[in-house]
């Protein structure tokens, strides 16, 4: 018994398929949190009325730019489309569903994690049983390679943050704010909104610091088995708590 990765694409009725087999160019990204779905969908083609108009269809729109390099589009989307999902599915079959979920030129794309190969073919038999299926690639796994992505839900991450504190920190990474050098000043970020540049800072510090604390416990989860200090702190982080014990 090991860890096992396969990847494969069906094709089925879904509600982007049609979209994906319109618009061959057209990439979606589909993200699931406990509430809704995220959908990243981009297209390095020319933009057209028609394409915007069936995009806007899908959910609502977050985010949306359109330049030299095509099409970039951030919506959130209902959860009614995973009725008797495949998710599920996978769940039934022991399988560890590595997000996101991609779907291009009709279909579907998944990557799944499971803890015994039999698992994987009893999944690609259900699946084949109502649907186009194909196996992309499949392989073994060392068990202490589990992919960090299986680590951090992304709805955790995100854990605690008000629309306001998302809102600023969007601004700040649209507007280059972290970029080295920067971009902008909170200043100037705070410039671009209707609040007082102490309250907009105020959103941004809190947003950074509830992400930090929440991506927090990943980190120590995924270094948690390491032995290797890389950056030479063991001793003087464990002396620092000593002292301040």
């Amino acid at each position: 018994m090991g860890l096992y990765q396969a990847s494969f694409r069906i094709r089925h009725e879904c509600p982007y398929r049609e979209l994906s087999e319109q618009y061959p160019d057209l990439t979606i990204r589909e993200w699931y949190l406990s509430d809704c779905q995220v959908l990243e969908i981009t297209s390095q083609e020319t933009s057209t009325e028609d394409l915007l108009d069936d995009i806007e269809q899908l959910g609502t729109v977050l985010h949306k730019n359109m330049d030299e390099s095509g099409l970039h589009v951030v919506m959130q989307s209902c959860l009614c489309a995973l009725e008797e999902s495949i998710i599920q599915r996978f769940e039934d079959h022991n399988c560890l569903y590595q997000p996101p979920t991609v779907h291009r030129q009709g279909w579907e794309h998944y990557t799944v994690i499971a803890f015994d190969e039999q698992n994987i073919r009893e999944l690609y038999d259900e699946l084949d049983a109502d649907r186009d299926i194909e196996i992309l690639s499949k392989r073994g796994l060392e068990e202490t390679h589990i992919p960090h992505s299986l680590l951090a839900p992304v709805d955790q991450l995100f854990d605690g943050l008000t629309d306001r504190q998302l809102a600023a920190i969007r601004l700040a990474l649209d507007s280059g704010y972290y970029e080295q050098p920067r971009k902008a000043s909170v200043s100037e970020l705070a410039e671009q909104t209707s609040v007082a540049r102490s309250t907009y800072e105020e959103h941004l510090r809190k947003a950074e610091n509830k992400l930090i604390t929440n991506i927090g416990q990943f980190v120590r989860l995924l270094l948690g088995t390491q032995t290797e200090d890389s950056l030479g702190t063991t001793s003087s982080a464990n002396s620092n708590v000593a002292q301040s014990d």
